[in-house]
This record gives structure tokens, sequence and C-alpha cells, in this order.
């Protein structure tokens, strides 16, 4: 099987192929340009390192949310359009369940934190039994606070890795009460070859849909949003 994954929900932009156990490429970039202007030149270029047919691809796996909203819209674009153009199913892969993938194997608890601003962070908690992931937090919007108090509460070693840990690092350091540690800059962002991995788990499990059901999990509202509804609410209450 070749899976195809795509992975623009943070500030990195990462693509990948994988057939069955072999990472066939991977092109990833951390850099000040935005999304729509890296991912598909990433994927043409990769494509033609590697003399990629995309019509062999069986399926396309994109780290379906939370994150950054315009790198999810276009990466859900992107896989979408993929899928309909060539008739192949999209795997959604939860950003922090990607993320977390980085560090598959790993004997310590594995916390990806991304920066969600206004001290919020998009998280969840992963333990690993060989290669197999199980959830202990489920992905979800949390004040920092109230992660390292979960986790100080389940007093288990934790890895820490993502863009919110240079956001919070401090704050860690200042209020953890269990071992920790910080996954090294090669494992420390998304990267597509995880999604892609993990793609893999998902697809076993026929957790599979057509291109056309695909939506990203927000998680929250986008700022603006958020404005307009507090605008609106000042209006109704006379604020």
């Amino acid at each position: 099987m070749k899976i195809l994954g795509l992975d623009s929900s943070g500030l990195v932009a990462s693509v990948a192929i994988a057939e069955d156990d072999n990472l066939l490429a991977e092109y990833t970039v951390n850099y000040k340009k935005t999304h729509s202007q890296t991912l598909l030149p990433m994927l043409d270029t990769m494509a033609k390192m590697i003399e990629l047919d995309l019509d062999t691809v069986d399926a396309i796996a994109v780290a379906g949310g939370p994150g950054s909203f315009t790198g999810l819209r276009i990466g859900s674009a992107t896989a979408k359009g993929l899928g309909l153009a060539l008739g192949k199913p999209l795997i959604h892969i939860p950003t922090l369940e990607g993320l977390a993938y980085n560090l598959a194997g790993c004997k310590s608890m594995v916390c990806p934190l991304m920066d969600a601003r206004r001290n919020q962070v998009y998280t969840g908690l992963y333990e690993f039994e060989n290669r197999t992931m199980h959830t202990v937090l489920p992905q979800c919007a949390a004040d920092i606070g109230e992660i390292i108090e979960k986790i100080n509460s389940l007093g288990r070693e934790t890895v820490f890795l993502g863009d919110g840990v240079p956001v919070f690092t401090e704050y860690i350091e200042n209020h953890i009460a269990v071992p920790y540690y910080f996954a090294p800059p090669n494992n420390n962002k998304q990267r597509a070859a995880s999604v892609v991995s993990l793609a893999f788990c998902y697809a076993k499990e026929g957790r599979m849909q057509q291109a056309k059901d695909h939506k990203p999990d927000y998680l929250r509202l986008s700022q603006a949003e958020r404005e307009r509804m507090e605008t609106e609410r000042k209006k109704e209450t006379g604020a």
C-alpha cells in the first residue's frame, strides 16, 4: 500500500510518501513562507525526485486539525483536491496524534504542544506500547496551566514537543513536578512522515473517508469569528 502524507497544520510544511514500511521520500520546510506558496511545489519536487506517478497512490493522509486555521484550510483543500482528482480516499489524522507519533516507541508519556495564543495550547497526552499509540488525554484546546496540572496528577515522566515548547518552556520548568525533557530538533515539529506512518495504522482499521466528506477539525473558533461574536454580544447587551 502506498500513502501520500501532508501536514501544514502549524509552522512547518511537510509532505511524504511511504510504501508499506518503506519511507520513499519526505520534504519538510520550516521557514517564513506561507503554505500556499510551498506545499504543492514541494509535492511536485518530491514526486519528480522519486519518479512518482500519483495515480499509484492508494490513499492521501492529511493532518486534519487542530492547528493554524489558514494552514489547515490549505492542507485540507490540497488533500481534498488530490483525492477528488485521483479518485483516492483520504485518511484524516488528528494533528496532535501525528505529532506525538514522531516519538513512536517512547517509554515516557508524550505531550505535544502547539501554541494556540492567549496562553492556550492545542495538546493531548499519549503513550506507546511498542509502536502502538494509546490516548491518555484526547487532543484538546487547554490553558497551559491545565495540562501541566494534569501531567503532575498522573505523576509520570513526560516528553514535550511541538511549536508550543519554546513559548512555554519557562512555565513548564517552573511548574512541572515530574521528570521531563524536550524532544530533539529532528523530532520536535510536525512531520508528514509521522502522518503517513500513523495513516497505515488507520488504514488497517478501515478509518478512511471519501475526499468529498473531509473537513478539518478546528477545535475552537477562529479569532475573527470570536471577535464577531463578541461584537454581536456587546450590541445585544448594550455594553
